[in-house]
């Protein structure tokens, strides 16, 4: 018995069947990943992060706790995958600074008017041009794309699945609480935003691919896409 996973360790065969019948998982995740990541993070290096999640996977899977070893395996892949983009994120401090100036001029106006925000009234707010608001819709949209991912639709975070598959009382409240409150945002969003939320993250299309959608151009979507996000940032503690 291995006394820190509490498993049955696989012989040899088992492990490396396991490995080689779930390559194509990892590659899966990752092309789905890359897509929502700044140019500077390569496939391949997420395709390694993830096979280091694979391995893990399959050293510690244990059948008895009822999940099956492609629903565990993706938990972990995608799990590594996350927390080697956390390990070295990118954004500037300043790119965090602007986004909660926005954040904060949003919530004000929304305040004052009971109306949803434009991008106009949000520039002028902070006394910048329509140019530079732009700007940082743009580093917004490329910074942690994964985030909504990563906060509610990733119950591997933790990179390990629990001996019981249920939360404790007080996570499932907070969990669920979480959801229904961003839920409540998203529904708030101004309707061109919330397409682009759903075109993205339920139908899983890339910018290019909204934007054909819409008719509009791809840097148009990712400025539709960083409000959204920082709209929603405003709304609902979820960075």
């Amino acid at each position: 018995m291995n006394a820190y996973t509490d498993v049955v360790p696989l012989s040899y065969e088992s492990h490396d069947e396991l490995v080689s019948q779930n390559i194509g998982l990892v590659k899966r995740i990752a092309y789905h990943l890359v897509t929502r990541l700044p140019s500077t993070i390569e496939l391949n290096d997420l395709m390694q992060t993830g096979m280091i999640g694979l391995l893990e996977a399959a050293s510690n899977f244990d059948s008895s706790r009822g999940a099956s070893f492609d629903t565990y395996a993706g938990i972990r892949i995608r799990g590594a995958m996350l927390d080697e983009v956390r390990r070295h994120d990118w954004t500037p401090r300043s790119v965090h600074q602007k986004q909660r100036m926005v954040a904060e001029a949003i919530r004000k106006i929304e305040g004052e008017t009971g109306q949803a925000a434009s991008g106009k009234e949000i520039a002028a707010r902070l006394d910048i041009s329509l140019e530079e608001y732009h700007d940082i819709l743009g580093d917004t949209a490329g910074c942690r794309l994964f985030s909504l991912d990563a906060s509610l639709d990733d119950p591997g975070y933790g990179r390990d699945i629990p001996a019981s598959n249920l939360d404790t009382p007080a996570e499932a409240f907070k969990h669920g609480q979480l959801r229904e409150e961003v839920a409540q945002a998203i529904r708030k969003l101004p309707e061109r935003e919330q397409m682009v939320m759903s075109l993205y993250y339920e139908r899983e299309l890339n910018l290019k691919e909204i934007g054909e959608v819409l008719g509009v151009s791809e840097s148009r979507v990712c400025q539709i896409h960083g409000q959204a996000l920082i709209r929603l940032r405003a709304a609902v503690d979820i960075s």
